[in-house]
């Protein structure tokens, strides 16, 4: 079972956090620290004792906007350990997604914490760390090879009743302050990249999403998105204007002037012209 570091320097905010995560059955154990010298102090004491140690730290769920160092800061250096371990931020702000992931985080939790949403978070946990076991026991031998042609019995998430509301293929999940929002993709203008994370764009704003820009690419080919550049996927359909000045083509989306690569300009060009014939 899993051995967690909660870390956040607003004692009620640790406390719910704590909460929540001792209430996860794959959790062992859940301890706080109220900023980061305490938490790397903690962090260096488990790895000195090793991953089996009774004070190992398997995951920190760490908030970011602390006195002193920050959580990024603090990730920026058990980056720099042999074995550091894994990394989830729990924070309210959203703009820092991005260097989250840079920083090779888990997850990226949104305050107020949803129980929900830190399960799964947990979950993502778990499956790196891989087999949960009480690290006071030793670990159980190897099952001998079975032969039984009986079917595997389903694992409780497979037989579990499903969501009041999942994505569809005309929508797609955002997550902001907690509360999943579900955008429909005819109101997507164009999407750009941001590392491992994609910014959707739509009239009423901007979205994160944790999808790479190629995998979007690819899901959304046949709804009329293609690549006009490494870091801009847009729908054909959104496109207003399409110009070429001293060598350089570029797009206008509503309001926004995208540039298109040179390996992508005669293609969405001819796209154009099919798409204006109908």
């Amino acid at each position: 079972m899993l051995r967690v570091l909660a870390v956040d320097d607003e004692k009620p905010a640790l406390e719910e956090l704590l909460y929540l995560l001792r209430s996860d059955a794959r959790v062992h154990s859940a301890e706080g620290a109220t900023d980061a010298t305490e938490a790397l102090r903690r962090i260096s004491r488990a790895l000195d004792a090793g991953p089996d140690g009774e004070d190992g730290v398997d995951v920190v769920f760490l908030d970011i906007h602390m006195a002193g160092l920050t959580g990024l800061d603090v990730a920026k250096l058990l980056a720099g350990f042999a074995r550091p371990p894994l990394i989830v931020f729990v924070t309210a702000h959203e703009g820092f997604a991005v260097q989250a992931f840079d920083l090779k985080a888990v997850d990226y939790v949104l305050k107020p914490v949803r129980r929900e949403r830190l399960a799964e978070a947990v979950r993502r946990v778990s499956d790196l760390v891989g087999p949960a076991r009480d690290p006071r026991q030793p670990a159980p031998a190897p099952a001998p090879a079975s032969t039984s042609t009986s079917a595997p019995v389903p694992s409780p998430a497979a037989t579990a009743a499903p969501a009041v509301h999942t994505e569809t293929p005309d929508q797609i999940p955002v997550e902001l302050g907690g509360v999943t929002r579900f955008v429909a993709i005819d109101d997507i203008a164009y999407v750009e990249a941001q590392g491992d994370y994609a910014r959707l764009h739509t009239a009423d704003g901007s979205h994160l999403v944790r999808i790479p820009l190629s995998t979007l690419e690819e899901r959304w080919a046949a709804r009329g998105f293609v690549r006009i550049h490494r870091s801009h996927l847009v729908a054909l359909g959104r496109i207003d204007e399409l110009r070429l000045d001293a060598g350089t083509t570029t797009v206008r989306v509503g309001t926004a002037e995208l540039t298109v690569s040179r390996r992508h300009a005669r293609q969405l060009r001819d796209l154009l012209m099919r798409h204006a014939r109908g």
